[in-house]
C-alpha cells in the first residue's frame, strides 16, 4: 500500500502541476488562443488519503505557483478593465455626454 499511496499522490501532484505549467505558457503567450479552454481540466483525486510529508515541498511549490498564476490573471484582467473603460471614453470623445447645440438666440 506505501508504495501505491505515494504512487497515486505523485501522479496527482503531476496532473496538477501540468494544469499550472499550461496555465504559465498560457500567460507568457499573449498571442495563444486564450479563448479556448484547456481540453482536459484538472479534477482533485478521490479517496487518496493524507499527502505523504516527503511531497509536501512539491505540493506546496505547485501552490505557490498557482497563486502566483492566479495574481497574474487577476491583474491582467484589471488592466483589461481599465483599458477598455479608456476605450469606451476614446470612442465617444467624452466620458459624460454633453448636449451638441446650444440655442443662443434668446
Amino acid at each position: 500500500m506505501g508504495q501505491d499511496w505515494r504512487g497515486a499522490w505523485s501522479a496527482a501532484l503531476d496532473e496538477l502541476e501540468m494544469d499550472v505549467a499550461a496555465v504559465e505558457a498560457m500567460l507568457a503567450d499573449e498571442h495563444r488562443h486564450a479563448e479556448t479552454p484547456p481540453a482536459d481540466l484538472w479534477k482533485p483525486p478521490t479517496e487518496l488519503g493524507a499527502l505523504p510529508l516527503e511531497l509536501r515541498p512539491r505540493a506546496d511549490e505547485i501552490l505557490t505557483r498557482q497563486l502566483a498564476a492566479a495574481e497574474e490573471i487577476a491583474r491582467r484582467l484589471t488592466a483589461n478593465r481599465q483599458q477598455s473603460a479608456m476605450t469606451a471614453r476614446i470612442e465617444t470623445g467624452e466620458a459624460v455626454k454633453r448636449p451638441v447645440y446650444l440655442d443662443c438666440a434668446m
